[in-house]
């Protein structure tokens, strides 16, 4: 299997980890209503009160999974146009994978912010790996055109 096809499955694995955070918000939500920790015109605008520690920990951890991850997506479908065939980027994208899973079991439980923030950085370390491929590839199209 090619190495631009495979990059897929990083990038699927990515997403799954946005469906558990968001079923953990959503978890999280309906029963802060249940345990009557908020009320449902809460959620109408967000104002009216506030949401436990918990809840509100989740939903951070779901907002922060459209920041730095979109990059990693761009990533990847930049690195299956040029094509940048090569195994090491995607080991890199399953690096960020792992990275951002442990990021994320560590966010949403004990919640450790120096852990966490080896996790995260190192997350930074493969999506920089990538970005530096991408360009190398870009640099060598564009001087062989």
């Amino acid at each position: 299997m090619s190495s631009n096809i495979q990059i897929v499955f990083p990038m699927c694995a990515m997403f799954l980890i946005v469906v558990v955070v968001l079923v953990k918000v959503l978890i999280g939500r309906f029963s802060a209503v249940k345990n009557k920790s908020v009320k449902i015109s809460f959620y109408k605008t967000l104002t009216e009160g506030q949401e436990p520690a918990e809840a509100i920990q989740a939903v951070r951890h779901f907002s922060n999974l459209f920041e730095a991850p979109v990059l990693f997506y761009v990533a990847c479908i930049i690195g299956m146009i040029l094509p940048v065939q090569n195994i090491a980027f995607v080991v890199f994208a399953w690096l960020y994978v792992a990275a951002r899973t442990g990021h994320a079991i560590i966010h949403l439980g004990k919640n450790n912010v120096m852990t966490r923030m080896k996790f995260y950085t190192f997350g930074w370390m493969m999506l920089i790996a990538m970005w530096i491929m991408i360009t190398i590839k870009a640099i060598s199209i564009a001087t062989t055109v």
